[in-house]
């Protein structure tokens, strides 16, 4: 899309916005017009879409930013690698080297007492 085109608001008919900042003009729009907000929902496949509830689910079966499983199938399979799509994996946390239960069983901290000051050393 061309960040220079005009496309209309969907919260005023009358604000015609650059595609570069719609996404801006969004959001102030949004606040700007409360009760139209409520009456439109977000495509999930592109947040710039905001279309009347009652059409979500048109709008989803031929929004033109929805991928098909027939073109990533198509895509991951060709030999050019640049063009594959790679697998995501969940990222894995490592395991942590600190043990605060071992810790807390180690030192007991004393109970707390509000307006009370502790100045005991830990044995």
């Amino acid at each position: 899309m061309d960040p220079e085109r005009l496309v209309q608001c969907p919260y005023d008919k009358n604000h015609q916005i650059r595609a570069c900042r719609l996404p801006y003009h969004l959001v102030k729009c949004r606040k700007n017009n409360q009760k139209i907000a409520r009456e439109l929902a977000t495509c999930p496949y592109n947040a710039r879409h905001r279309v009347p509830k009652q059409e979500l689910k048109l709008h989803i079966a031929t929004c033109e930013n929805k991928v098909s499983p027939e073109v990533l199938e198509v895509t991951s399979s060709r030999g050019d690698p640049k063009n594959r799509i790679r697998e995501v994996t969940a990222w894995q946390c490592p395991p942590p080297e600190e043990d605060w239960e071992a810790d807390a069983a180690e030192y007991p901290a004393p109970p707390f007492v509000f307006g009370t000051s502790y100045s005991g050393e830990r044995s």
